[in-house]
């Protein structure tokens, strides 16, 4: 079996649009979601490995970790992309908000590129971790005040594996700041969001996609963040 690319939470958004991007570049990929949608069974049936995870349950972590660890020989990259958006304004207990912000988005991207890094090791050539991380990694966010902390906490991570992984990972960072409305996103949100960047447009998923491309192809760059913002970080 060839070197594997696992991809967290790749069975919606960005992580759907890199997912597909990965299978039909001929990738064998490893894809991780927390609930059961149209999309796993699509995956699926273009030859993904689907694994049911919630990343806020630690003992599905290790079970993930134990399963490509005893079935891979090899990993090419991993994305970690599984994410949540909850916010204070939802809640009253804060500990357990931060608690799984952190969960979710740090200690389960550290738990498993520790878990797992031998097998980037064992890729033949230099092999990839994509942290997905947030443009409020770098501003915070007054109504999401935890979600953006762990954000940042992962950012963190990417530089502490660049170093410890290097010659033979490189670790970066694509931090993203509006790609895609959601559904229910009204014309007035639209409208607004949009002035917030200096190209003032929403360039959908695939900006991702270039992204995860561009780091998979480049020799040079590690513990890096790509800033996916439209000039946002200037207004």
């Amino acid at each position: 079996m060839s070197a594997a690319i696992l991809i967290t939470g790749g069975a919606q958004r960005l992580g759907l649009a890199m997912a597909e991007a990965l299978i039909a570049q001929g990738e064998t990929v490893i894809i991780t979601y927390r609930t059961h949608k149209p999309q796993v069974d699509a995956l699926a049936a273009q030859g993904a490995r689907m694994i049911q995870c919630d990343f806020a349950q630690p003992n599905d972590i290790a079970r993930l970790c134990k399963l490509v660890n005893t079935d891979y020989a090899a990993l090419r990259a991993i994305i970690h992309n599984a994410s949540d958006w909850d916010q204070e304004a939802e809640t009253d207990n804060y500990a357990h908000l931060m608690q799984k912000m952190m969960q979710v988005h740090a200690q389960a991207p550290y738990e498993i590129n520790l878990a797992l890094h031998q097998k980037l090791l064992a890729f033949d050539g230099v092999a990839d971790i994509i942290h997905m991380t947030d443009y409020v990694q770098n501003t915070g966010s007054k109504k999401h005040i935890a979600y953006a902390a762990s954000k940042a906490a992962l950012h963190n991570l990417t530089l502490s594996f660049a170093t410890l992984l290097a010659p033979n990972v490189k670790v970066n960072s694509i931090a993203p700041a509006l790609l895609m409305f959601n559904e229910h996103d009204s014309d007035a949100y639209k409208a607004k969001s949009l002035q917030k960047s200096l190209l003032q447009i929403c360039p959908g998923p695939q900006e991702a996609v270039k992204a995860m491309n561009y780091l998979f192809d480049c020799d040079f760059v590690t513990g890096q963040t790509m800033h996916l913002d439209g000039g946002r970080h200037l207004k």
